[in-house]
């Protein structure tokens, strides 16, 4: 498997900035998982129950979550349509215990190709990043989220995991310069 991390670029539109950073981002968390075999992405950093397969599982399923179904309005996709999330709120987490690490990052790696497709089609058919998603939210919960909040949550998501990814990486065999 062979992962490349693109550089964010120094200069772009919005959209671009923002893309690019996310880019750079999920490569580093593919990255972070490269090399290692099933049982190390099943190895957790006391005390925390955090591992990079978990990490590899809960990304792709935040992916689904954002890009699929609140910005483009779309149902939730296998596994995540069938998952026990009353049984299990983290079960995005948990459950890729056990689960093969080409099967974690060709999931990861899917459900980014689908974000992107989603992102693509949203943005052809308006490119206005202010405007709201497709899934209106529970206005209990607050306004609906637009188009922008979402990549900006998403660069968040990825950089705030790739600080937890590089913490767990060197914890399992001292790596430091992925």
């Amino acid at each position: 498997m062979t992962i490349e991390r693109p550089d964010p670029p120094h200069s772009a539109d919005e959209v671009g900035m923002l893309r690019g950073f996310l880019d750079h981002y999920r490569a580093t968390i593919r990255l972070q998982a490269a090399g290692l075999d099933d049982a190390q992405l099943d190895q957790r950093l006391a005390p925390s129950d955090l591992t990079l397969g978990g990490m590899l599982k809960h990304l792709a399923f935040v992916e689904d979550y954002w890009f699929s179904y609140n910005l483009a309005g779309h149902e939730p996709s296998p596994p995540w349509d069938t998952a026990p999330w009353d049984d299990d709120p983290d079960w995005d987490w948990h459950s890729a215990s056990g689960e093969a690490h080409a099967e974690l990052d060709a999931l990861l790696a899917a459900a980014i190709v689908h974000s992107d497709a989603c992102l693509d089609a949203v943005l052809a058919e308006d490119p206005d990043l202010g405007r709201p998603v497709a899934r209106p939210r529970d206005p209990a919960r607050g306004p609906t989220v637009t188009v922008r909040w979402v990549l900006v949550h998403m660069l968040e998501e990825y950089a705030r995991h790739a600080g937890h990814a590089d913490l767990v990486r060197q914890s399992i065999d001292g790596a430091t310069d992925v």
